[in-house]
């Protein structure tokens, strides 16, 4: 199976030939636009479907706190998301 990164970037890559592609300007930028997109869901589903290979069990402070909350509306499901994931609180505050 191709990664949406692998694929795209295939598509965008600078040939010898013409690429008609990188000719067509604004439906371009809604192009990449719609890439970027597809690959932060595909990151982000990554993410949410390998919680345990992330080792997010040490992460138990978190839990304890969603645990002690009296209002169980709040709760949705616990995703932690990786410091290397672009735009995620955790990573912002590294670079700050």
């Amino acid at each position: 199976m191709v990664s949406a990164v692998s694929f795209y970037a295939y598509r965008l890559m600078v040939r010898l030939t013409k690429n008609r592609l990188l000719n067509y300007r604004q439906l371009l930028h809604q192009y990449l636009v719609d890439m970027h997109g597809k690959i932060e869901a595909e990151r982000l589903l990554f993410i949410r479907l390998n919680q345990k290979k992330l080792r997010v069990d040490e992460y138990i402070h978190l839990k304890d706190a969603i645990t002690n909350d009296s209002d169980p509306a709040n709760h949705g499901k616990l995703v932690i998301l990786p410091s290397t994931f672009a735009g995620c609180p955790r990573n912002m505050h590294k670079y700050a």
